[in-house]
Order: structure tokens, then C-alpha cells, then sequence
């Protein structure tokens, strides 16, 4: 496991209102040793999907941040594909949600949780997994 403080890496930043927003949820869960974890996974209208998930522990290989108060885990392999990214929250008259706002994405889908790298790690997209068979408009993107 790698450890990083905000100020010795730009992997992920996370505003003060999304610190604020996790921490008031690890405090309504009685949660007060959980971390946010951040990945990647395959998925999604564009070919990636981004995740987020408490977690109790690290896992081997983890990248470790402290921010504003929050621990953060990010696998080896999702490291690579939101190195740079911001995670907000956002309030919206339809309902409020944390968004990504990822440098290293070329393309998304309208939900803003699916993505597409330069190096083409998309697979994802309409007829392919993506609209109509899971992504927009069949459940999956439209329903973030």
C-alpha cells in the first residue's frame, strides 16, 4: 500500500463539500474507521464506469489519501484511469450526487458516471452494452 497526504499527490482531489457529504454518511453509519473507495470498473454506456464504495479495509496495492478529513482507496489499476480527477457534490433540484470530473476521459455518457479513455479503453457505447441493453435509456445511465 502507498500513502499519500493531498499535498504529495494530485491523484484525486475531493472538494470540501464531497468530504462533507462522506463524512456526514460514515457518521450516520456509525462508521468511524471506513474509507471512500474510488475505482474503475468495465461498464457503462461509454466503456468504463466510475464506483464508489465504503470500504473497512485496504487491499493489497491500494493507494492511500487523506483528505480534508476523509481516507480514500484507489486500486493499482483505477489509479491509472482517474490520476487527476475531482470528486464534488453536487445539489440539484432532481436530487443531489457526486460528480467526477476526470481529466484523463475523452468522452461520457450524459449520466457523467460512464467514460472513455484516449488509449481506448471503451467497449461500451450505443449497440454495444451501452444504450438500450443496460446503459442510457434501459435503466442504466438515466438512472444515476
Amino acid at each position: 500500500m502507498s500513502t499519500a497526504t493531498s499535498e504529495e499527490t494530485s491523484v484525486i482531489t475531493l472538494s470540501n463539500k464531497a468530504a462533507d457529504e462522506i463524512k456526514a454518511l460514515f457518521e450516520q453509519q456509525d462508521l468511524s474507521n471506513a474509507a471512500l473507495r474510488v475505482f474503475v470498473s468495465g461498464g457503462g454506456c461509454s466503456g468504463l464506469q466510475y464506483g464508489m464504495a465504503i470500504a473497512d479495509e485496504t487491499e493489497e496495492g491500494d493507494v492511500e489519501l487523506n483528505q480534508h478529513g476523509v481516507r480514500i482507496l484507489v486500486d493499482p489499476l483505477s489509479f491509472n484511469y482517474i490520476s487527476g480527477a475531482t470528486i464534488d457534490y453536487v445539489d440539484d433540484p432532481m436530487g443531489g450526487g457526486f460528480k467526477i470530473d476526470n481529466p484523463n476521459a475523452v468522452s461520457s455518457c450524459g449520466c457523467g458516471s460512464s467514460f472513455a479513455t484516449e488509449d481506448g479503453a471503451s467497449d461500451g457505447g450505443c449497440g454495444s452494452g451501452g444504450c438500450g441493453s443496460g446503459g442510457c435509456g434501459s435503466g442504466g445511465c438515466g438512472s444515476h
